[in-house]
């Protein structure tokens, strides 16, 4: 699917986070211009802005991780969406500290203690919550730290079904959660992208990735019934919103199929339609939802407005979906 001219008009129009990633995915830009355009993520724009708010103890707002979206795991997590280049010298000096400053602490934001197993653990040894392990393995594969205590403990979690759960330690649950499932994918996949593909992590993101397509992105195995929200927070799975931090979507589960390179088939149909189905006259995608908390930066243009991060995303999406029917 090709979008409008006035679309990338207006794409390109905005933060060098969003141009490069244009350039590259919708244009087929050269590389050198794609790279030019890129290693202006550290030096301008939102990269920049979330760049300078580090502490000189290596993190964001003194915190590992938090309730909101300013905490340390976030912001990288936001910058690896932005596409920081990994190699520059912004992204090295800011990863360095926080590989060598930053520790988690054991204690939640409400004061209730959680557990002595990972408290002190350096950043990228993570802790004991496979949705929160997921996220900063995401971020530390693909900004080039060791995470591979992470992705070990990962693959020894992986549940019956395929998928994994943040509730399986403390409840019990053999049932896989989408939340929990598509940040630990999109883990072990980078971690595929930066260390080569090992066979036992290859085949463990495979049976992941059934997980999602057996139940063809948002429906009940089950029963087939779309799953309208989610039963832990209540997020609706067919809102288009960014950042997605740990909440699944449907466009999230196409982006993570996209760049892992699965030739789509009759399982993602409904999903594409669905996404299809959210453009506007104008060629735009609108920002449906934003997960309420406290951001560092802000990146988006405000609820019910068109969208460049979604516009961008559905695109792409939409683009792999066409190529490879």
């Amino acid at each position: 699917m090709k979008a409008h001219r006035s679309v990338i008009e207006w794409l390109l129009d905005s933060d060098p986070s969003i141009r490069w990633q244009v350039l590259r995915d919708l244009m087929d830009a050269p590389v050198e211009e794609v790279e030019a355009e890129r290693a202006k993520v550290a030096t301008e724009g939102v990269g920049a802005r979330l760049l300078a708010l580090q502490g000189s103890d290596g993190s964001w707002v003194g915190e590992a991780w938090n309730h909101g979206w300013d905490s340390t795991m976030h912001v990288l997590l936001l910058l690896r969406e932005l596409g920081l280049d990994p190699l520059s010298g912004e992204a090295r000096r800011a990863l360095g500290l926080v590989r060598d400053h930053v520790r988690w602490r054991g204690w939640d934001m409400d004061g209730t203690w959680r557990g002595w197993e990972w408290k002190g653990n350096s950043f990228f040894a993570g802790e004991v919550e496979p949705c929160i392990n997921g996220q900063v393995a995401a971020s530390g594969a693909y900004f080039g730290q060791d995470v591979q205590r992470l992705v070990d403990r990962l693959l020894s979690e992986q549940l019956p079904d395929g998928g994994w759960n943040c509730d399986a330690g403390d409840s019990g649950s053999i049932r896989s959660s989408f939340n929990t499932t598509i940040c630990v994918l999109e883990a072990l996949l980078e971690y595929e992208l930066a260390c080569g593909s090992p066979t036992e992590v290859t085949e463990a993101r495979l049976r992941g990735q059934e997980f999602l397509l057996a139940r063809r992105l948002f429906r009940r195995l089950s029963t087939g019934e779309a799953i309208e929200r989610d039963r832990k927070s209540g997020a609706d799975w067919t809102r288009l919103t960014f950042p997605t931090w740990w909440y699944y979507d449907v466009l999230r589960g196409l982006e993570y199929l996209r760049r892992a390179g699965v030739k789509p088939d009759e399982r993602v149909a409904e999903a594409i339609a669905l996404i299809e189905s959210k453009q506007d006259s104008d060629g735009r995608w609108p920002l449906e939802h934003q997960h309420p908390g406290t951001m560092a930066v802000e990146v988006n243009e405000g609820v019910g407005q068109a969208s460049r991060w979604n516009t961008l995303r559905a695109l792409r999406v939409l683009a792999w979906y066409s190529a490879g029917k």
